[in-house]
């Protein structure tokens, strides 16, 4: 199991609709992220600056393969068409990122 730490910017005027689209997120988008192998799956927001910082645990053998999966799916497509206006991506993500990685420095269980 990896524990993915990411965060990015919200719009400040979506912040209530990003809340009002996670407070009721689509069973065909929450089915595909269960399917990619992804468990423990939290958005926090943080104002205000105005970032989202999401946690989850990933149970699978290939991450890029499950991304992939994720990313070619039509609904989880549609559902990112809606999110995505709602996003401003950091200037210091990597290439290819939308959301930025972040390194995981301590862990307690």
């Amino acid at each position: 199991m990896q524990r993915k730490g990411m965060v990015i910017g919200v719009r400040p005027e979506k912040i209530e609709e990003y809340k009002r689209l996670h407070a009721a997120v689509w069973p065909e988008v929450l089915s595909m992220i269960s399917a990619c192998n992804i468990k423990n799956y939290s958005i926090f927001l943080k104002e205000p600056e105005n970032l989202l910082f999401s946690f989850f645990e990933y149970h699978g053998t290939d991450f890029a393969a499950d991304m992939a999966k994720m990313a070619a799916d039509p609904k989880t497509q549609e559902w990112w068409s809606v999110c995505i206006p709602c996003q401003s991506a950091l200037d210091t993500r990597k290439e290819g990122e939308w959301w930025a990685e972040m390194e995981e420095v301590f862990f307690h269980a």
